[in-house]
Formats: structure tokens, C-alpha cells, sequence
């Protein structure tokens, strides 16, 4: 997943807010969200290749990861996937800071990430490239494929109109999934240089990616509402952003 946008604002109506990008290529294979029968009540997508998943919610938990854009780094083969520090989360019952202790020893074992964790109020960021744990104070955050809120185009662009949505009297979800839609390009002088090809920075500076073999694959919001009903909604895209098939849970704690 390659964009995370968070509101994470305690004394508001809507206390947690998330909408997020995946970006994979178009060839690995995945399922659809769906709550899982290993371990009911976790609702999330699957990764059939390694088994983790890139995004998922259990009662009041709730996890996400992205990948850290390394260039050649990024090339060499890790024991372990990503995606199962998501799955371990939410099917366990540490707390956010406990599990990331738990795990402090073992990070180097994967590939470069961003982990955010949220449960009963709390937010949860760690990574294992230059970034301890910490609890995020309440507010707005963005988080692409480096560390939290480094200010890549596509992540100022999004938390620009994240900010804007969130201003609004009423909640419209259309609005909030246009905002994770959005093709644009940043210009090339706004780029940032992360060891990829330019024509792939280019297309990697879209809110939503569009390549011939690699692009977003899905959107997922996430809302949690001060009376206790949790929101979970999954678009999957076939052919670009407006041909999309969708998947909707709503739970009460």
C-alpha cells in the first residue's frame, strides 16, 4: 500500500478517519476484503502469495503497512513478508506499544516498512528504517513509501484535501474516495529521488497509479464513530479508478 492518510482526532464526531491507497503489481495475486474464518471478526484483504495482508480491522483494532522505496536495497529477498506484521496484530490482543516491543529484535528480518497500529484511541507509528515507535499525537498525517508524512507531492496534495473533507459539516464518502483517485502527476522538478527509473517516479507521484503492470489495486476507508460503530470499505479497481467493485462491513463495539 503506498498512501495512508489519517485523521486522528479523539474528541471529534468521527474520532479515527483513515483512506488508503494499495499499489501492487498487477500480476500478484489477492482476495478481496473479507472476514476471515481462521479468525472471525478480522476483516481484511489477503495476499495469496505470502498469506499477509496490507491493510485490516478486528473490533477496535485496525493496522496498515507500506513498503519503504529503496531502489536497489529494496531488490534484496527478506525471510519474512510484510504483510504478517498486520496479520499477527489484529488476530492478537497486545496493546499497539506492547506489540511493537515485542517485535523490536526482529525487524531487520523484513524489507523496509511503516507500520501503523491503532486500537481504542490509539495511533501507532513505527518503521524499521530510521523511525522508533512513537503514539501519535491526535491530528492529520499522511504516509506514502517513506517515512511518516515526508513531504512528497502526492502526500502534501492528499492531506490538502483530506484537510478540506474533513472541514465539511456532513461526511461524504464519494468525496473521500475521489480524494485516493486522483491521477495527477507531480512535475518533475517536485520529484523526489528514490532509485527508481524517472518515467516510474513519475508515475509513482499519482495519488492513484496507473502502469501498464503496476498500479493501485484497491482503496480502503476506515471509519470509527463516537458511538462506537466501526465503518470498513474496500474498492478494487479493474480498469482504472471510476471501474470498481466494492465490499462493505460495519461492526458495533
Amino acid at each position: 500500500m503506498c498512501l495512508i492518510l489519517i485523521a486522528h482526532r479523539p474528541e471529534e464526531p468521527i474520532p479515527l478517519l483513515v483512506l488508503a491507497n494499495r499499489d501492487e503489481f498487477y500480476s500478484r495475486p489477492s482476495a478481496a476484503a473479507e472476514d476471515w474464518q481462521e479468525f472471525p471478526g478480522l476483516v481484511a484483504g489477503r495476499d495469496l502469495v505470502s498469506g499477509g495482508c496490507w491493510f485490516g480491522a478486528r473490533g477496535t483494532r485496525w493496522a496498515s503497512v507500506t513498503n519503504i522505496r529503496e531502489g536497489a536495497r529494496s531488490q534484496k529477498k527478506h525471510s519474512k513478508s510484510r504483510g504478517w506484521l498486520v496479520r499477527e496484530y489484529l488476530h492478537g490482543e497486545m496493546a499497539p506499544a506492547d506489540f511493537l516491543a515485542s517485535i523490536e529484535t526482529k525487524t531487520e528480518a523484513f524489507a523496509g516498512f511503516n507500520l501503523l497500529l491503532g486500537d481504542a484511541g490509539e495511533v501507532y507509528y513505527s518503521s524499521n528504517r530510521q523511525a522508533p515507535a512513537r503514539s501519535l499525537e491526535p491530528g492529520i498525517y499522511g504516509l506514502s513509501n517513506h517515512l511518516l508524512d515526508t513531504p512528497w507531492p502526492k502526500v502534501v496534495r492528499s492531506k490538502e484535501e483530506f484537510n478540506r473533507l474533513l472541514s465539511k459539516r456532513t461526511f461524504a464518502k464519494e468525496e473521500a474516495f475521489a480524494i485516493l483517485a486522483d491521477t495527477s502527476r507531480a512535475a518533475d522538478e517536485d520529484l523526489p529521488e528514490t532509485g527508481v527509473p524517472l518515467e516510474w517516479e513519475r508515475a509513482l507521484s499519482a495519488t492513484f497509479i496507473t502502469m501498464p503492470t503496476y498500479g493501485t489495486r484497491c482503496s480502503t476507508l476506515l471509519m470509527a464513530g463516537a458511538d462506537g460503530q466501526t465503518t470498513f470499505v474496500e474498492r478494487r479497481y479493474n480498469d482504472g479508478p471510476k471501474d470498481w467493485q466494492e465490499s462493505k462491513f460495519i461492526w458495533k463495539v
